[in-house]
């Protein structure tokens, strides 16, 4: 069985706030299956983000907790989606890229929650 990683639209994170203190995911997330990262996760890794809150800057997604992605770092996540995954998973996929392209729209950041 397979786990789904979450995505969703963050328009102004509290720097004070630690996101993975388990809340409840945000309305309007999409889920991907976390399989799918696999093929992302060479160029991922060259994504600024921060790890569950903005007092940790990172790289790439947290698989297993929540990553916060800078509307800076938006271009690269939308071309690591449309370009890295595979074609028999293009249906997946649109969902997320519709939140990409809406937050890149609203200057916000997404959210993930990791499995």
């Amino acid at each position: 069985m397979s786990c789904d990683a979450r995505f969703g639209i963050l328009p102004s994170p509290n720097p004070e706030r630690d996101y993975a203190d388990g809340a409840p995911c945000l309305p309007g997330c999409v889920s991907i299956d976390d399989d799918i990262l696999e093929y992302w996760w060479p160029r991922l890794s060259a994504m600024d983000s921060y790890y569950h809150s903005l007092k940790r800057p990172a790289r790439a997604l947290a698989r297993w907790g929540v990553t916060l992605i800078p509307p800076a770092s938006l271009p690269l996540f939308e071309d690591i989606v449309e370009h890295d995954t595979p074609k028999d998973c293009r249906e997946e996929i649109l969902p997320l890229l519709g939140v990409i392209r809406q937050a890149r729209r609203e200057g916000a950041f997404v959210i993930h929650y990791g499995v």
